[in-house]
Order: C-alpha cells, then sequence, then structure tokens
C-alpha cells in the first residue's frame, strides 16, 4: 500500500534503487518532471504511512526509504508481459526459457503445497517478508510499476532476474512447513510472495 501511495503523491512510479539487503529505498525524479519545489514534495512524501525517510539529492532527485518492503506485493497492479520467444528445450539453467518457465512453476507449486500443509490463507503480513532472499525477490517486483510503462521494459532480461531470485528464495526461505514444522504467519507471506511471482512469470503450472 506505501508503494501505491508514493505513486499517487509523485504522479509516477518510483525506481527501486540498491540492492535492499539492508534498506529498502526508491528514487524519483518527480519534482524534476513536475517542476516542482522538492523540499515541498519530500514533506509530501514524509506523511506517508510506512515512509522512512526522505532524502533531497542533487538538482531535485528524492532518495525515499521505506520501513516495510513486502508492502510492494500489496495490490501488485497485474502487467501485459509479451511471451518471450524462448525455446522449450534444453531444459537446462542454460536456457533462460527454462529458468523463467521452472521458476513459474515452483512458485505455482507453493500455493499448492500449502494447502496441503495447512498453511493459512488470511492474515498476510508484509513485515516478516524481511529475509535477505525475501528482499531480493521483492526488490525486483519493485521495478514492475516503472517498467510497465518504460518505452524499453526489457521484459527479458526483466524476466530472468525475477526468476533467478526466486529460485534462490525458493531453495533457501522455504515458503511451507518442512519436516514436523508448523505452519506459521511468515509461510502465508512467502506463499503470497509465490503468488505475485507467478502472476508476473511466463510457464505452465507443472514441468
Amino acid at each position: 500500500m506505501t508503494v501505491r501511495k508514493l505513486a499517487d503523491a509523485l504522479g509516477e512510479p518510483p525506481v527501486p534503487d540498491g540492492d535492499w539487503a539492508e534498506r529498502a529505498v526508491f528514487t524519483s525524479t518527480a519534482a524534476l518532471r513536475g517542476r516542482l519545489d522538492p523540499h515541498d514534495l519530500a514533506e509530501r512524501v514524509r506523511r506517508i504511512p510506512g515512509v522512512a525517510g526522505v532524502e533531497v539529492t542533487g538538482p531535485g532527485f528524492l532518495r525515499i526509504a521505506v520501513s516495510v518492503p513486502g508492502d510492494v506485493i500489496d495490490r501488485l497492479e497485474p502487467v501485459e508481459i509479451p511471451p518471450p520467444g524462448w525455446p522449450d528445450f534444453p531444459r537446462t539453467w542454460e536456457n533462460p526459457g527454462f529458468v523463467v518457465r521452472y521458476g513459474h512453476a515452483r512458485a505455482c507449486w507453493v500455493e499448492r503445497w500449502a494447502g496441503e500443509l495447512g498453511v493459512p490463507v488470511s492474515g498476510f503480513r508484509p513485515e516478516l517478508l524481511d529475509d535477505p532472499w525475501d528482499r531480493r525477490v521483492l526488490r525486483v517486483l519493485a521495478e514492475l510499476p516503472g517498467r510497465s510503462i518504460s518505452r524499453d521494459p526489457s521484459w527479458e532480461t526483466y524476466l530472468l532476474r525475477l526468476a533467478l531470485a526466486y529460485h534462490d528464495a525458493f531453495e533457501r526461505a522455504p515458503a511451507v512447513p518442512r519436516g514436523d514444522e508448523t505452519a506459521t504467519a511468515l509461510h502465508t507471506a512467502r506463499v503470497r510472495l509465490a503468488r505475485a511471482v507467478a502472476g508476473v512469470l511466463h510457464g505452465p503450472e507443472r514441468l
């Protein structure tokens, strides 16, 4: 929700900056584009719930830190992404088509497994998506609104980056309970993250 309100206040989606390993930061040139006083705009942005800080740099750039990176996926708008022309084979990591399709399949698996293992569907808490592997996925997802209005969105590169980030998260930040683990709110949050990824990547539900 914070990111949606930022876009409304700025008149355009902010652009994620840095790797988000420690801080989730966006940059915006809205003040320059709209010929606005950057300090006035910064003050307006500071009042948005979830904004942790705003800094005016250079000739009018805004650097905006948000306190909850997981807010990125709350009401993430669907985007029409043309299917890339990657071949189906070989099904190896050298084929970007396989990497993306397998990432989509894995994200779909998570939702099925979550239902079988009793992960609660409701109670999404975006602040729980604070693991470095979750943050990497969120960082790439945060690019989606800006790319959707870009003249050169470079969708193939974007899909591959999202798929690679999600593969790492799938393996290192499990979204479903393992062994005798009890399902928790963290699993619910990661299932929601998987759903967001599945909504962006191209591919079948099963490979």
